[in-house]
């Protein structure tokens, strides 16, 4: 198992390095929704941090939408056992959305209090920085997004400073697949959260998804090669530096 998440580890380690993604003396607040993509980024970033040569703080942060049946206590036993502090804090903002407003689009308006919920939190607890789950394909996924219903050439960046919030987001599993994520994440038998929120699978992010799936029947190295293309065009953020690793202790 211990060579599972190193193997992991370093693959998030490659993109914290590329992108310069961790300083000094840094309180990270980890996003953790529960799902597999949060919760095997905050195991990676608890193993990087017992070596990395650049010391940091680390929390998880869990903003409690109030969806029923969504049992974040596996999380905080997990956290318990690998030493790392959990923030949960509860919102309404399921019933704000979905029973009170009724949004016909639903997301953005979550989004919207989401952010604010962890700009109070990461304030509150003294973090400077948000650690988001966002992996290869999402990138991919993204920039066609914003391609095909936007009209523009664009994608979060794998670094992005928030003025607004005084708070720099940072995304490094940048360099994993979604499958690598997944068959990780079940290797090393890490709690899964469900998600039941009803806008799940009526998303345009899920009609990019069928729509790549179907794209790779034909053309199989597709992600790659948007994912290439970001890098070497290179799309605003997108550009790596050289991976020089610093030697650890």
């Amino acid at each position: 198992m211990s060579d599972i998440l190193n193997r992991f580890t370093s693959i998030v380690r490659k993109g914290v390095d590329e992108y310069n993604m961790i300083e000094e003396g840094d309180r990270i607040a980890v996003g953790v929704s529960g799902g597999k993509d949060s919760m095997l980024l905050l195991r990676a970033l608890r193993h990087l941090q017992i070596y990395y040569p650049k010391k940091f703080e680390l929390v998880a942060l869990t903003i409690e939408m109030g969806f029923e049946g969504m049992d974040f206590d596996p999380v905080e036993q997990m956290c318990n056992e690998i030493g790392v502090e959990y923030i949960r804090v509860k919102t309404d903002i399921k019933e704000v959305v979905f029973d009170v407003r009724q949004e016909e689009n639903p997301c953005s308006l979550c989004s919207k209090m989401r952010r604010g919920a962890i700009n109070n939190a990461m304030k509150e607890h003294g973090c400077n920085k948000l650690a988001l789950g966002h992996h290869w394909d999402d990138a991919v996924e993204t920039f066609l997004m914003s391609l095909m219903f936007e009209g523009r050439i664009s994608c979060f960046k794998p670094v992005t400073y928030m003025s607004r919030a005084d708070v720099t987001q940072i995304r490094p599993m940048i360099y994993a697949g979604e499958d690598k994520v997944a068959a990780t994440a079940a290797a090393l038998n890490l709690p899964i959260v469900q998600n039941p929120c009803p806008a799940d699978t009526g998303s345009k992010r899920y009609e990019i998804k069928q729509l790549i799936k179907s794209l790779e029947k034909d053309f199989p190295d597709l992600r790659s090669k948007v994912f290439g293309s970001m890098q070497r065009l290179p799309l605003e953020g997108w550009e790596p530096t050289p991976y020089v690793r610093t030697k650890g202790k």
